[in-house]
């Protein structure tokens, strides 16, 4: 990611510009809720379902300042080899960095802003599996600087290093 800057100074006084992240907008992309089987798992539930959730961030820089940070939540429930429900969440925020060190923009946008996101895309999950007919659906909270750090740990992996 790139960002251009005055230095993070003001012209006049020389003095360091405080840093600002807000937050423009918040959006819902895209969102599907699936309950294929309905009625039966409504009306004969059996113990508690699998539930598998991945969560992942995908950021695409729209200016020098701007950001937009795409949450991408996609699960199901499953018992006895049946999808109970599915969903797939797309919720993002336009976020505005400014006077941010460069070396902690990735941190910024991957962590961050994630944390903004994530209670508004859990309500979203929640209140939607709550009106698919089941208790709500309510996910944990995320570690997204141990997601950030295992992500740049797989870049550095991935790339080779030079040979002498």
């Amino acid at each position: 990611m790139s960002m251009t800057s005055n230095g993070g100074q003001t012209p006049a006084t020389g003095q360091p510009l405080p840093a600002q992240l807000n937050v423009i907008v918040q959006y819902v992309k895209d969102f599907s809720f699936e309950n294929p089987n309905a009625p039966r798992p409504l009306i004969e539930r059996t113990g508690q379902p699998a539930i598998n959730v991945s969560i992942n961030v995908n950021p695409r820089q729209m200016s020098a300042t701007d950001f937009e940070v795409e949450l991408k939540i996609e699960g199901k429930a499953e018992a006895d080899g049946a999808t109970i429900f599915a969903f797939d969440l797309a919720y993002a925020g336009l976020f505005r960095l400014q006077n941010i060190p460069q070396e902690h923009l990735a941190t910024l946008v991957m962590v961050e802003c994630p944390r903004i996101l994530f209670p508004f895309a859990r309500e979203i999950l929640a209140s939607a599996t709550t009106h698919g007919g089941f208790p709500p659906l309510l996910i944990d909270p995320v570690d997204f600087a141990a997601m950030h750090q295992q992500r740049m740990a797989a870049q550095a992996q991935a790339t080779p290093t030079p040979q002498a």
